[in-house]
């Protein structure tokens, strides 16, 4: 059985994903560069990309271990997989409309 009918995952948070970890400007470098992008990455001061009073954690880094105890969870695919997945799949997306 999955996550959503193990009767010991009721009332039971999980996190769901993998464990690799990357800052937020690495990650758009490697989706600039997976997807073949020529666009530039551009800073924006916290204070204009949140609201006042809106706090963000500095890191996330999933811990699955509760769901690799409970399911023998394992993540399929690593991030460049991941990434080069979401790129394809808008892509396909992007030319589905145009032929709209």
């Amino acid at each position: 059985a999955g996550l959503a009918e193990h009767p010991q995952a009721v009332g039971q948070v999980y996190n769901i994903g993998t464990t690799e970890e990357i800052t937020i400007d690495a990650l758009a470098a490697r989706v600039i560069q997976l997807s073949g992008s020529r666009s530039p990455i551009q800073h924006v001061p916290y204070d204009e990309a949140y609201a006042p009073g809106f706090e963000d954690m500095a890191r996330r880094v999933p811990n699955i271990h509760k769901l690799q105890v409970l399911l023998g969870y394992q993540p399929a695919y690593n991030l460049d997989q991941t990434l080069q997945r979401v790129i394809d799949f808008e892509r396909q997306r992007k030319e589905a409309h145009l032929d709209d």
